[in-house]
């Protein structure tokens, strides 16, 4: 509406200084080259109005005519920008489907069209990845790293094919160049940091980890946890060659992770040798209260040295008070009894975790058993045990189960991978599963149905063979009471391969005889 009223009064405006150019006619006389024009003001307007517009149409004309080779230039070069992208497109699209075909096909049409553009390099590499072709992927990588724009995508893809190649060394060189060209890029910073992890460089893995800070690549949570972790792993290396060193890295990783059992036991174990006794004992304390775990238990047990079973069996009590009732510290308990010969306290000890003991429980209580009675029969019944019983946690990482810790990870080399949990814990317990099945299977089968009778009422015939053997569909209320049922009896144990003892009659007059001595 704005405009139609602007054009309105632009319209106005020139009828008015028309109308006002026509009441005053005037004169205008033009001399050149001895002719003389005598004309009136409004015609010498309109002349000098066409001339100027004829003066502009000859030169667009003329800059049209010389700018033609440029412009045709332009459009040719945009068509062909325009197809080397519509290639491009439909080349991820068939890479994305699987149509290795026309991947190809459009790999080769972007690399004619406009054999420069990232787009177009990274297509010819993703469909030689698509196709199995490593080295014209390795070769489209290498030209991408050799740009600046498409380095660091080179890089990666490098580091890709090195990795799958199992060559160590260049994937390292390619991630060591990324991080050069880029110290805030997630993924080559990580690799750099598992391969000096891999090689022991400890060292440089707190470098590159400063420099993840730093850059803002990794929260204050996690880099403290790892600085903890990758201290721990330089105090452990250095423990034998630099004690005092390898002391100072443990006492900080315990500063900044006080819930990781290795570096409190190793801090407590060269404070003790340091010969500051109650300073160790401190620290193994607060490490035992923040995450109960066996090592620190026998690291403060042989704080001592000299000490005999009596005086570390009262301090291994005096340390797992709080918290109380954790099966580590009933375990360390009973292990420390069982050194000084005290049965009666480790079996006190165990005896809460005897309900449903665990292998660990099951195979100090096999060796109480025969070190307190030299009960062969009843030690060889808790060993069986021990092989169907659930597994006490350990240092747990990738499917790998380790009796020591380890910085990484022996399978896929993340670094602070191990953690002390129960193996496969969220998977269900095969051997139960088996017991419930014998126990249904043993069930008698139903009673057979009534004979059906023939249709005269005299003939017996029976149920044809496929219903007969058709399952019977049971509810979910009969079913759980009979898992109820189940659990209800003792748990099944199956025999040893050794029977124990010897049967030993009973005494004349008594016509039973018990199988063995113990039952």
């Amino acid at each position: 509406m704005i405009r139609v009223a602007l054009f309105l009064v632009l319209v106005g405006l020139v009828a008015v200084g028309a109308a006002w150019l026509a009441e005053r006619p005037g004169e205008v006389t033009v001399l050149w080259l001895g002719q003389r024009i005598d004309t009136s003001v409004l015609v010498a307007a309109a002349a000098i109005a066409l001339i100027a517009a004829a003066a502009v149409l000859l030169w667009s004309i003329v800059s049209a005519i010389l700018r033609s080779p440029r412009t045709v230039r332009r459009a040719l070069r945009d068509r062909r920008r325009a197809r080397a992208y519509r290639a491009v497109s439909r080349g991820l699209i068939a890479i994305g489907a699987g149509d290795t075909g026309a991947a190809r096909k459009f790999a080769r049409e972007a690399d004619r069209l406009a054999p420069s553009e990232p787009l177009a390099l990274l297509l010819s590499a993703q469909a030689a990845q698509l196709v199995g072709d490593r080295p014209a992927a390795e070769q489209a990588f290498r030209t991408m790293a050799a740009r600046p724009d498409t380095r660091l995508l080179g890089l990666r893809g490098l580091y890709v094919e090195a990795q799958r190649r199992d060559d160590g060394a260049a994937a390292r060189h390619y991630a060591e160049q990324a991080v050069k060209a880029a110290p805030a890029l997630p993924w080559a910073g990580q690799a750099v940091l598992e391969y000096r992890c891999a090689a022991g460089d400890w060292a440089g893995a707190l470098a590159v980890l400063e420099n993840s800070r730093e850059s803002g690549r990794i929260d204050r949570a996690a880099y403290r946890r790892q600085r903890a972790v990758l201290l721990t792993a330089r105090a452990l290396a250095e423990a034998d060659t630099n004690p005092d060193a390898a002391k100072g890295a443990a006492l900080e990783a315990v500063k900044l992770a006080p819930d990781l059992p290795p570096a409190a036991a190793l801090a407590g174990r060269l404070i003790a040798e340091s010969g500051d006794l109650r300073k160790a004992a401190r620290l193994l304390e607060r490490a035992w209260r923040a995450h109960p775990h066996p090592d620190l238990a026998e690291v403060y047990a042989h704080l001592r040295s000299g000490d005999s079973a009596r005086d570390r069996l009262a301090r291994v009590q005096s340390l797992t008070r709080h918290p109380a009732g954790h099966p580590e510290g009933v375990l360390a308990v009973a292990r420390v009894a069982l050194e000084a010969k005290d049965f009666a306290a480790a079996r006190r000890a165990l005896s809460p975790l005897t309900v449903a003991p665990t292998r660990r429980v099951a195979l100090m209580m096999a060796e109480l058993e025969e070190a307190e009675h030299g009960d062969v029969g009843r030690a060889r019944e808790w060993m069986a045990r021990a092989l169907r019983a659930p597994r006490d946690p350990a240092w747990t990482a990738d499917g790998l189960v380790s009796d020591q810790w380890m910085p990484i990870s022996p399978v896929t080399g993340r670094l602070d991978a191990l953690r002390w949990k129960v193996p496969v814990a969220e998977m269900p317990d095969e051997g139960r599963m088996i017991e419930s099945a014998r126990l249904d299977m043993s069930e008698p089968p139903p009673a057979p149905e009534p004979e059906r009778l023939g249709a005269n009422g005299s003939t017996p015939t029976t149920l044809p063979a496929r219903e007969a053997t058709k399952p019977r569909a049971v509810p979910p209320s009969a079913r759980q009471e009979r898992t109820q049922v189940v659990e209800a009896v003792i748990p099944l144990v199956h025999a040893p391969d050794d029977p124990g003892p010897e049967p030993v009659p009973v005494a004349a007059g008594n016509g039973r005889r018990r199988l063995f001595s113990f039952w």
